[in-house]
């Protein structure tokens, strides 16, 4: 057990200053070998990461190893608490050993999440020793990550910290100017390893120095195009912290609870929505893409694009964020998705209740999928769909000077929120009336009305009474429920109906269906009944 104090006689500790903007990073003028990175040590670091095409890889290779260009021997080892407090606050902690032409120099690191997929908390205290430091999280007390940290272990009583798993990198590093942006570019080869687990890693990173976030994103996208590089915002840590369980794939990410308390304009609050939506969206997609997953990653992914979307849809007048292109596109990628998800719903769901019911074909073909969309793996790693992220990533990060704040008060923030929610419920109670009366398209946008509400309120929900949210919420997911199931049994009865002119085994399952569908007609009926008469947690 290590409790993160230092012995005696520890090395000389160098801490290393955040400089007072990212216009301005500076590196700091430690004396170190010749080859050593100089950290600019800032409250956040600004950088992205891609995993890289195996038949691309040794292009990349020499396009990174240029004559300027440095390669180093990083081993890491990374601490956290038996609970995993560190892991499940989405903070990092790790001694790392840096080792170019023969000499080391070893430092400690603190990274705690940021408010974006771009950026991410960061302090790191260098030692003029060469021996490994002994560990002691109050070196990062004074920073942002540090006090974040302090917070989090006083709450957890104060546990001993463990070392969970490390990695061993060979890290190939150019830096470079372009556009007013001073960019450093990292090929890392290695492997993380914990409990006699090993998984590969090979990514490139792109961290901006200091300057111009435009050129910055222009430039990666640029080296995204050339080498087919595919967006990955698990880090090292992420992925050992779930080896360090014995797990190879990182399970998938749900929904974030969002505090917006600390916001001060719409904006603000907007773009705190946007990043928490598109977190969930990468991480998922960061996985889906890499690894063959289950059904759940898809699943997780197509919850955060529907997120996503109902924050540009219902919120998105507050600031000029997202153009029409990516909203466009973001509609087109979760329509390709619905497919293969539809399908794997019946899977999980339909098939298991035809089979017991006695039905003479319960399993359509893969030729009955709705659509010849490419699987989500492929998909997901098109040129397409990496702009599309590259192009949200940019958008929900860049600050917009010629945006006025509406006001700084609560009061403010909540009416400018709660308008559209007015509007949603209002129409959710209109049709929850004459659900009986509608047709099929109808009530499926109804569906999505609830859905849209229920995220737009999930979002904002911290600005009024937890308790009353709460209780509004539940009341939506249980119409929200059996509008689902009802909808899922109007898509199979359409599949299976379409494959009844082939095999008529199938018109089984189409009466099967049927009768299901009346049985949830009045289930919905008495929900939404429900629904449209509780209390707006607003008022």
């Amino acid at each position: 057990m290590d409790r993160g104090r230092p012995p005696r006689n520890s090395p000389t500790e160098v801490p290393l200053k955040a400089p007072p903007s990212l216009a301005s990073l500076t590196s700091h003028s430690e004396t170190r070998p010749a080859g050593f990175r100089k950290h600019p040590i800032v409250s956040f670091e600004t950088e992205l990461k891609f995993r890289i095409p195996a038949d691309l890889l040794e292009s990349l290779r020499k396009a990174v190893a240029t004559k300027s260009a440095t390669t180093s021997l990083l081993e890491a080892y990374y601490y956290d608490t038996s609970e995993a407090a560190l892991a499940n606050a989405r903070m990092a902690l790790r001694l790392r050993c840096e080792t170019v032409e023969g000499v080391s120099h070893w430092e400690q690191t603190l990274k705690g999440e940021g408010p974006s997929a771009l950026q991410r908390l960061e302090h790191n205290v260098a030692f003029a020793s060469q021996n490994r430091p002994a560990l002691d999280v109050r070196r990062h007390d004074s920073s942002p990550a540090g006090k974040a940290l302090g917070r989090l272990l006083k709450t957890a009583g104060a546990p001993d910290l463990e070392e969970l798993y490390h990695t061993s990198i060979r890290r190939t590093r150019r830096t470079l100017s372009r556009g007013g942006a001073r960019i450093e570019i990292a090929l890392d080869e290695g492997c993380i390893q914990a409990r006699g687990l090993q998984i590969p890693v090979c990514e490139v990173e792109f961290e901006l120095l200091r300057g111009d976030l435009p050129a910055f994103m222009d430039f990666v996208q640029t080296w995204v195009d050339r080498f087919r590089l595919q967006l990955d915002t698990r880090s090292k840590s992420v992925r050992g912290h779930w080896l360090a369980h014995s797990q190879t794939i990182v399970p998938p990410t749900k929904s974030q609870p969002l505090d917006l308390r600390s916001a001060a304009t719409p904006e603000e609050a907007l773009r705190a929505m946007l990043n928490n939506t598109l977190s969930q969206v990468l991480a998922n997609a960061s996985q889906l893409s890499d690894v063959h997953t289950g059904t759940e990653h898809l699943h997780q992914l197509r919850v955060g694009l529907r997120r996503l979307r109902t924050v540009l849809r219902v919120y998105g007048h507050l600031a000029p964020l997202a153009g029409h292109d990516q909203v466009a596109a973001l509609a087109s990628l979760f329509q390709k998705l619905g497919a293969t998800r539809d399908f794997d719903a019946m899977a999980e769901s339909l098939w298991p209740a035809l089979h017991a019911a006695g039905a003479p074909l319960v399993e359509p073909p893969e030729s009955a999928k709705l659509d010849s969309s490419p699987e989500p793996a492929a998909l997901l790693r098109s040129e397409q769909v990496q702009t599309l992220w590259l192009g949200l990533i940019s958008s929900f990060n860049l600050v917009d000077p010629k945006v006025t704040p509406l006001s700084r008060s609560t009061e403010a923030l909540r009416a400018a929120l709660v308008a559209p929610l007015k509007h949603l419920h209002k129409q959710v109670k209109r049709d929850s009336v004459h659900f009986s009366t509608l047709d099929d398209p109808s009530r499926h946008a109804l569906r999505r009305r609830i859905k849209r509400l229920r995220y737009a309120a999930e979002l904002c929900g911290s600005l009024w009474s937890p308790k009353a949210v709460s209780k509004y919420l539940r009341r939506l997911q249980k119409a929200q429920t059996p509008l689902g199931e009802f909808n899922d049994a109007v898509v199979a009865e359409g599949v299976y109906r379409n494959l009844a002119g082939e095999d008529p085994r199938a018109w089984f399952p189409v009466g099967w269906l049927v009768a299901r569908r009346a049985a949830l007609l009045k289930t919905c009926a008495r929900s939404l009944k429900k629904a449209a008469t509780e209390a707006v947690f607003w008022e």
